[in-house]
C-alpha cells in the first residue's frame, strides 16, 4: 500500500520501510521503530501508525507523519507529524497530512481526526488550520484540533 500527491509518495511504516529508514539515515525519533515492533504482534496496525513521507523527485525521505493508533471506540484517531527542518515551509506537511486525513475519512470506522500541537509551534497551527481543523481547547502550552468527517 502506498499513497501519492502531486509531490509526494506515503509509505505506511513496517518492515520493508525500515529498511529504507536505515538506507537514507533518517532518524526523527523513536515512533517509526516502536510502530514496526507493535505491528509485528498486531497485523492490523498496518496504516495506523507512521508513514514515511519520500519526495518524488529523488526519492528522499523527508519526514513523517501518521496516526497514534486506530481509530478508538468513539471512531477518531490522532494525526501527528514531523519532517525535516531543512524541508519545512514547502508545503510537504500540508500536502502530507492531507493525503492522510482523506485516507482515513475512507475507512468506515472513522468519523473524526484530532491532533495536538505545542502553542509556540507557529508552523503547525498553520497547517492544522489550513487542513480545516478546529480549535477545540488550548491550555498554558497546547492547543487541541478536530475535524469531523462531515465537514469534508
Amino acid at each position: 500500500m502506498k499513497l501519492e500527491t502531486e509531490r509526494l509518495l506515503l509509505i505506511p511504516s513496517d518492515s520493508q520501510s525500515a529498511q529504507i529508514l536505515e538506507a537514507q539515515h533518517y532518524d526523527n525519533g523513536p515512533q517509526i521503530a516502536n510502530h514496526v515492533k507493535e505491528l509485528e504482534n498486531d497485523p492490523t496496525l498496518y496504516g495506523w501508525g507512521s508513514w514515511l513521507v519520500l519526495r518524488k523527485s529523488n526519492g528522499l525521505i523527508i519526514g513523517d507523519a501518521g496516526f497514534k493508533g486506530k481509530p478508538d471506540s468513539n471512531r477518531q484517531v490522532e494525526v501527528g507529524y514531523g519532517f525535516l527542518e531543512s524541508e519545512w515551509g514547502k508545503g510537504y506537511a500540508t500536502e502530507a497530512v492531507e493525503c492522510l486525513l482523506d485516507w482515513a475519512f475512507h475507512k468506515k470506522d472513522v468519523i473524526k481526526v484530532i491532533a495536538e500541537t505545542d502553542l509556540d509551534n507557529i508552523g503547525s497551527i498553520r497547517v492544522l488550520e489550513k487542513l480545516g481543523m478546529k480549535r477545540t481547547q488550548a491550555t498554558y502550552d497546547m492547543i487541541y484540533w478536530e475535524k469531523n468527517k462531515e465537514n469534508i
